[in-house]
C-alpha cells in the first residue's frame, strides 16, 4: 500500500471563497464575486444512473492541464494563496459556511463544485480573482478556468474548519475536540496487493442544505475500474455523524474492494517502548481497531508498527460495526502540546442493513515518522467484484472521542510487553511477558477482592505460561499477565479476555505478536 499524500501537507488550513446564488432561498453570501452556470435538474437517483452509464464505457484517463506550473505550487506556495473571506458560501442559512481549496502540486486535478437548490443545481465557475495570490506565485501562470481542488466547511462566525474534502476520495473532520487526525475515504482498492493500489477520486461535489443536519454532500466518483456516487448527510453536535449511501459500478474485476475505508497513523505506543526513537511517550492518531461482530463479540486489536507490511483479516457476517479508535485520552501519555494526539477523533463505521459475509481487513505499514498515514481498515465483501457488478451499501460514520455503542464489557486500557520470567530470578531466553489491562463496564464494577476472575489466554503457536488475573491496586482496572515462549519470527495471534464464572467480563484482546530476529533486536 502506498499513500500518495504527505499527511502534513494534506492538513493545511487555507483562507476561503464564498458564493451566492441569486434568488436562492438556501443560500446567502458575504460577497458577489462568484459566477454560476445555468440551473440543471438534480437528483441522487439521476447521478446514480449517470455513474452506471459511465462505468459501462471505457475509462478515460485524466491529465493535469498545467503540470509543470502546478508542481511548483508546493506546500509553502500553497499556504501563501489565501482565499478571500468575504466570498464565503453560507449554506443552510449560515449553518455551513463553505470555502474552497486552490490546486497545487499534490492536488492537480480539478473538481466540479455544484450548489443544489431544490431539484436543480448550478455549477460554480473558478475565477482566480476569488483568491489572494502573491505576485510571485506560480499560480499567476495558470489558466483562468483551471478549477478548484476541494472545499472545507467552517463553524458559523469562526475561521476554524471542521470538515474538509481534498485529494482523491479522502475526507476528514475534526471530531468532537476540534483536532484533525485520521481520514476516511470512499473506497480502498487493492490495498497491500502485488499490483499498484488504485485511488478513485471525487470528480464532482453537489452541496445542499440538510433538513436534519448541517449539509448534504453528494460526491461523484470515478477511477479506472469503478464509478459511483456517495450521498453524505452530515450532522454536527457533539460527535460528527455522516449518514452515507454509496452506489458503485465496476468496470472490471476488483480483487480487494475496500468499503468504508479508514486511514490513520500509528508510530508507537506504550506497547513497543524498545522501538521508540522520539522524546514523546507515544505518537499515534489511533491506538487500536475495535470490532463488534455479527455474533455480538467485542474485539480490540492494538495497532502495530511492523517491520514489514502486514494484512490481518477478521471474517464476519452482518457486522455490527468497526472502527479505528484513539482510546488513550491522557495528555501525559503524549506530551505533545502542538498537535494534541489525545484529542484525535475516533471513527466508527456502523453498517445500515446487513452487509452479508466478508471481512474487516487491517493493513499496517512500517513507518519511521509521524508524517505518514500507515494504517488502513475497511470492509471487504466475500463475493468477488466482477465486471458489470452493482454494489450498494449504506452506513454511518461517527467521528467522536468515544465509541457510540460501547456495551457493558470492560475495555482494553493498555498493552505492554517486556522480558518474561520472574523478577529477581534468571530470565529465560526467548520469553516475553505480556501485560493487558482492562477497565470500565463490568470490570470497573468488580470489587477489589472479587473471586473466580480468570484470564482466558490462547496463542496460535508457542507456549503460554504464568497466566494471572488480578486487580490493579490503583483505580478500577484488572490486569492479566502471562509469559509467551515462541521460536522463529512468524507472527503469533494472541487472544485474552477475563471471565467470572460463566460471565464474560471483557472484550477480547486480539494482538498480533511479531517476534524479532536477533539482528533486528540488536538494531533497536
Amino acid at each position: 500500500m502506498t499513500i500518495d499524500f504527505n499527511r502534513r501537507e494534506l492538513m493545511m488550513g487555507l483562507a476561503a471563497l464564498g458564493v451566492a446564488l441569486p434568488g436562492s432561498r438556501a443560500l446567502a453570501a458575504d460577497g458577489d464575486g462568484l459566477k454560476f452556470g445555468p440551473a440543471e435538474p438534480f437528483s441522487f437517483d439521476a447521478l446514480v444512473e449517470k455513474a452506471k452509464a459511465l462505468a459501462a464505457a471505457p475509462y478515460v484517463p485524466e491529465a493535469s492541464r498545467a503540470p509543470a506550473v502546478l508542481d511548483r505550487i508546493d506546500f509553502d506556495q500553497h499556504w501563501r494563496i489565501k482565499y478571500k473571506k468575504d466570498e464565503t458560501l453560507q449554506l443552510n442559512d449560515g449553518k455551513a459556511p463553505i470555502r474552497f481549496f486552490h490546486l497545487g502540486r499534490y492536488f492537480q486535478l480539478p473538481v466540479g463544485i455544484h450548489v443544489v437548490d431544490g431539484g436543480t443545481s448550478r455549477t460554480l465557475a473558478y475565477d482566480p480573482a476569488l483568491f489572494e495570490i502573491p505576485a510571485d506565485s506560480p499560480a499567476k501562470e495558470l489558466p483562468n478556468d483551471i478549477g478548484f481542488a476541494g472545499f472545507r466547511v467552517l463553524e458559523p462566525g469562526r475561521e476554524e474548519d471542521w470538515l474538509a474534502f481534498l485529494g482523491a476520495a479522502y475526507f476528514r473532520t475534526s471530531g468532537e475536540d476540534n483536532q484533525f487526525g485520521m481520514s476516511a475515504r470512499a473506497l480502498a482498492i487493492d490495498v497491500a496487493m502485488p499490483t499498484p493500489e488504485e485511488f478513485p477520486r471525487f470528480t464532482d461535489f453537489y452541496l445542499e442544505p440538510s433538513s436534519d443536519g448541517r449539509l448534504v454532500i453528494t460526491c461523484a466518483l470515478n477511477s479506472p475500474r469503478v464509478a459511483g456516487v456517495l450521498r453524505m448527510d452530515v450532522a454536527k453536535g457533539g460527535p460528527i455523524v455522516m449518514n452515507i449511501q454509496a452506489r458503485y459500478f465496476a468496470r472490471d474485476e476488483i480483487q480487494r474492494f475496500g468499503i468504508a475505508a479508514l486511514t490513520s497513523m500509528f508510530w508507537y505506543s506504550e506497547t513497543d517502548r524498545g522501538r521508540r526513537v522520539d522524546w514523546r511517550p507515544e505518537v499515534h492518531d489511533s491506538d487500536g481497531l475495535a470490532l463488534w461482530t455479527g455474533t455480538g463479540e467485542r474485539i480490540w486489536r492494538p495497532l502495530n508498527n511492523p517491520l514489514n507490511v502486514m494484512t490481518s483479516s477478521f471474517s464476519d457476517e452482518a457486522p455490527r460495526g468497526f472502527g479505528l479508535l484513539q482510546r488513550d485520552r491522557n495528555f501525559e501519555n503524549y506530551e505533545d502540546d502542538g498537535v494534541f494526539y489525545e484529542k484525535r477523533a475516533s471513527v466508527w463505521v456502523e453498517p445500515v442493513g446487513s452487509w452479508g459475509r466478508g471481512a474487516v481487513q487491517l493493513v499496517e505499514i512500517p513507518t519511521d515518522d509521524e508524517i505518514h498515514d500507515n494504517i488502513a481498515a475497511y470492509w471487504v465483501p466475500e463475493a468477488p467484484v466482477r465486471k458489470g457488478d452493482a454494489i450498494a451499501v449504506d452506513y454511518r460514520l461517527f467521528w467522536s472521542n468515544r465509541e457510540p455503542y460501547p456495551g457493558d464489557v470492560g475495555k482494553v486500557a493498555a498493552t505492554r510487553l517486556g522480558r518474561g520470567g520472574i523478577p529477581g530470578q534468571p530470565r529465560p531466553a526467548g520469553v516475553t511477558k505480556v501485560v493487558v489491562d482492562f477497565d470500565g463496564g463490568l470490570v470497573a464494577a468488580l470489587g477489589r477482592d472479587a473471586k473466580d476472575v480468570k484470564a482466558v489466554v490462547s496463542a496460535s503457536r508457542g507456549t503460554v505460561g504464568q497466566t494471572e488475573a488480578y486487580s490493579v491496586k490503583v483505580g478500577t482496572a484488572w490486569r492479566s499477565t502471562f509469559d509467551l515462549k515462541v521460536d522463529g519470527t512468524d507472527p503469533v495471534e494472541l487472544r485474552c479476555y477475563l471471565t467470572q464464572g460463566d460471565t464474560v467480563l471483557t472484550e477480547t484482546w486480539a494482538y498480533q505478536f511479531l517476534p524479532l530476529t536477533p539482528a533486528q533486536q540488536a538494531a533497536l
